[in-house]
């Protein structure tokens, strides 16, 4: 069948890549950290040569290095009046145990999925490091909201940074609006790079990229400002809304076939899964079905526990995206991640159904193609 034809991916040389920077990384990491303890800028030399090797991972990457996002709190606060006080110091010392990192290297795809995916795999290959952490997109860090900021410059308080925001739930996007005193003495450029700075900060870049339409500077005091803060707040209360985690489920009927039954991911963002690029049908015929042609008693029972097995084998390497039941077979459509090796451990698994035929395909697919056509009546049906 076409849509299966397997097409050469990228995934290889980005292999390679991902293995020489790490390759790298001991010879780096000590004037890295040296220059976050100094607070100066990375050392010349080092700074090509991190250049280099993270363009060569993927060329629309940025990296940076840091202190890793300050974290919103203690574990102790959230001790209960009833623990008796060996609990209490036994988790106090769990709590000066093993230290947290103290630098984080970060890569930045922006919105290059392509890019996120390579970042993504950067992420999985890392080595233990106690010392650092790696991640694979900017995070949200609302502790340097309300700090100062230096940009192309300019300094500028970023306490006093409000925000304007409109939600488009029809599109799921937000449109958000910054405004800082010093915007009407700021050029254009830096007013707007300043603007996407504070949402990214408040967000992080993957909730970014999943929810912000638009960011734009403003040069005039909202009249109902909102802290930055606010705008994770905001996003959870649009994903609550478009049903964020949960599943969409469509029915019809199919002439000859008998009834059609569709369910779905919604809403699904590319950003959701990173590194799942290899696209996997899994199809099974059950043996048990009603006068629609759908499944009754063991097969209905039998076809939820394969589908569990099967996320459950599959754990953080892949992820089940939609399933379809038709005229006595159900496909779930699944991602995986191709370089997790787990591939044969699911058609193994697969082949165990007992009840009928089975098969499994598989393609590389990137840009989930496949997926955008399956749920396109979904889509079609809420409008979007």
């Amino acid at each position: 069948m076409a849509l299966f034809r397997r097409r050469r991916s990228s995934d290889s040389d980005s292999a390679v890549a991902v293995d020489e920077f790490w390759s790298h990384w001991e010879k780096l990491r000590a004037d890295l950290a040296a220059a976050v303890d100094s607070g100066t800028p990375v050392p010349g030399p080092v700074a090509q040569e991190l250049d280099e090797l993270v363009r060569r991972l993927h060329p629309s990457l940025t990296w940076e290095v840091s202190t890793p996002p300050t974290s919103e709190g203690s574990d102790l606060l959230g001790l209960s009046f009833g623990d008796d006080l060996d609990s209490l110091l036994s988790q106090a010392d769990d709590a000066t145990g093993p230290q947290e990192p103290k630098y984080a290297l970060t890569l930045s795809a922006g919105a290059d999925d392509d890019a996120r995916i390579v970042a993504e795999r950067w992420s999985r290959a890392a080595p233990d490091d106690g010392e650092w952490r790696f991640l694979p997109a900017r995070p949200a860090d609302h502790g340097r909201l309300s700090r100062p900021l230096t940009w192309d410059g300019h300094e500028l308080d970023l306490a006093h940074a409000t925000v304007a925001l409109r939600v488009d739930q029809k599109a799921g996007r937000i449109q958000a609006g910054v405004y800082h005193p010093d915007f009407m003495f700021l050029p254009e450029e830096t007013r707007a790079g300043v603007a996407d700075h504070v949402v990214m900060l408040a967000l992080g870049e993957d909730d970014y990229v999943r929810w912000i339409g638009s960011v734009t500077p403003l040069v005039e005091k909202p009249l109902d400002p909102l802290p930055p803060t606010s705008i994770p707040s905001v996003v959870d209360q649009l994903s609550g809304a478009l049903g964020s985690g949960g599943w969409v489920t469509l029915q019809g009927r199919v002439p000859l076939r008998g009834t059609i039954q569709l369910a779905v991911r919604h809403p699904l963002h590319r950003r959701d899964f990173p590194a799942f690029t290899l696209y996997v049908q899994v199809t099974v015929h059950y043996a048990n079905a009603d006068s629609d042609r759908l499944p009754t008693g063991s097969s209905a029972t039998a076809l939820e526990e394969l589908a569990l097995r099967l996320q459950d084998l599959l754990g953080d390497n892949g992820a089940l995206f939609a399933q379809q039941t038709v005229g006595g077979q159900r496909q779930l459509h699944f991602y995986v991640d191709p370089e997790s090796g787990v591939l044969p451990q699911l058609e193994q698994a697969v082949r165990a159904w007992p009840e009928g035929r089975q098969q499994v395909q598989s393609m590389l697919d990137p840009d989930w193609e496949a997926i955008g056509q399956i749920t396109k009546p979904v889509r079609r049906q809420l409008g979007r």
